[in-house]
């Protein structure tokens, strides 16, 4: 691994309507590795993922990706420098076909007609269904479509860091097998950096390298996934 993270938090403080979500929230991600952040509803994991993207704006610390500060960089450009960022619920526009939901994601990096093709057909061989529903609304796919096409949407943004939330939430357990394959394979293939938000402990313990918990807005554990006991998550993730 590099001796510089690809991201790194630094004493993150942030509030939603006057409250103090965020205290002092620090971590990193390592080039090419996954990191879970794990915790019980409501704990700040969501809000700490919209302080990276800059959904959300935070009072103090700092964010750094590739040794750079971003705090007062737009959304847009995060996303042009390589911040991908698959939202809880998904947010894929239901009223597009699925191609033009893949098109989307294409926007926001500049390539060649043939580029595009390649990155395309990269996405469908992750995700073969979506070669198949091109012509499908968006809307009327499954969950574990949509969930499909959204990271397939967002991996067309040629990403270096994929930020995932709650991905394995209301989806059947094959397609949870899928997704898990499919990001081993993403790190496996191009070293490709990844924070997730999941409650689901075995998901996390398949495809994660290391982990972060989190309760009250602050850090409250972190360590290998390897170190991810039986005793840690009764600690610090059960309700």
């Amino acid at each position: 691994m590099s001796a510089l993270p690809i991201l790194e938090l630094d004493s993150i403080e942030a509030d939603i309507a006057g409250s103090r979500i965020l205290r002092g929230v620090s971590l990193t991600v390592e080039p090419g590795e996954v990191v879970a952040l794990m915790g019980r509803n409501g704990v700040g994991k969501t809000t700490t993922l919209r302080t990276i993207t800059g959904l959300l704006a935070h009072r103090s610390g700092d964010i750094r990706f590739e040794n750079q500060p971003i705090n007062r960089v737009p959304i847009d450009r995060r996303a042009r420098q390589g911040i991908a960022h698959v939202p809880q619920g998904r947010d894929i526009f239901p009223h597009l076909t699925v191609g033009e939901n893949l098109q989307a994601g294409l926007t926001v990096k500049r390539r060649t007609r043939s580029e595009a093709k390649e990155a395309l057909d990269r996405v469908y061989d992750l995700f073969p269904v979506l070669r198949e529903m091109l012509k499908r609304k968006g809307g009327v796919l499954s969950g574990g479509q949509q969930q499909q096409l959204a990271i397939g949407r967002a991996l067309l943004t040629g990403p270096k860091l994929l930020i995932l939330d709650e991905p394995t939430e209301g989806i059947q357990p094959s397609i949870i097998d899928l997704i898990g394959d499919t990001l081993k394979r993403l790190k496996q293939e191009g070293g490709l950096a990844m924070l997730l938000v999941e409650q689901y402990v075995d998901f996390c313990r398949e495809t994660a390298d290391r982990f972060y918990t989190m309760d009250r807005g602050a850090v409250s554990a972190s360590g290998t996934i390897a170190e991810l006991t039986d005793e840690v998550v009764r600690e610090h993730l059960e309700v």
